[in-house]
């Protein structure tokens, strides 16, 4: 399942075929994160089964010592350690944090450590004016003034197709991933799909 959170706490939580009908989807800015999932993972809706004879012949293939068996769920490639931009830190210091340990983008949250968005460089830009990496000017902004919001985020069992689906449908690069109170746990990037799925030893994207 996937949720969106926004100023207010949490607005929505369900599959990812109902999240596409919401309607707030539609004026999210820039790229957002993901948070709760409920569903048992699994094969993505639509996938046919493998058939056994196939699934024997893929194994006899892998070597029984690289086998690190079936990849499917945000938990086991996302971030854990998650850098995060307080709400009301300014869009000067927010760009120095996300140029410092070299991401593009970051969850937000408020005084109590709720998430309530995300921030991208592309949302900082448009109140900084930046030159060879460095900030030459910058508006009198706070990250909340800028961040996206609501955002969307996702369970730590969700199937990593589905997260990738959403980023695709979305045009987003990143979901942040929370447990069943809302907390942030870690953070799933379009590179770390990318590292799973060509990481070596090889990974098995199904049972």
């Amino acid at each position: 399942m996937f949720s969106i959170y926004g100023m207010s706490g949490p607005v929505f939580s369900g599959t990812l075929e109902e999240l596409k009908q919401v309607r707030q989807l539609h004026s999210l800015r820039g790229v957002r994160p993901i948070a709760s999932e409920g569903e048992e993972p699994g094969v993505a809706t639509g996938a046919s089964p493998p058939r056994e004879e196939a699934i024997h012949a893929y194994q006899e293939m892998l070597h029984h010592d690289q086998e690190r068996g079936p990849l499917y769920r945000a938990e086991q490639i996302m971030q854990r350690q998650v850098i995060t931009v307080a709400a009301n830190a300014d869009v000067a210091q927010a760009w120095r944090t996300l140029r410092d340990h070299h991401i593009h983008q970051a969850p937000v949250q408020d005084e109590t450590a709720r998430l309530i968005g995300v921030v991208s460089e592309r949302n900082l830009l448009t109140a900084l004016n930046i030159d060879d990496g460095r900030i030459i000017d910058s508006l009198s902004r706070q990250v909340s003034d800028v961040m996206t919001t609501p955002v969307v985020t996702a369970a730590p069992l969700t199937d990593i197709r589905l997260i990738a689906t959403l980023m695709l449908d979305q045009d987003v690069d990143g979901v942040p991933i929370v447990d069943d109170n809302g907390h942030l746990i870690g953070f799933v990037s379009r590179s770390d799909i990318l590292r799973a799925v060509v990481a070596d030893p090889p990974l098995s994207l199904w049972r």
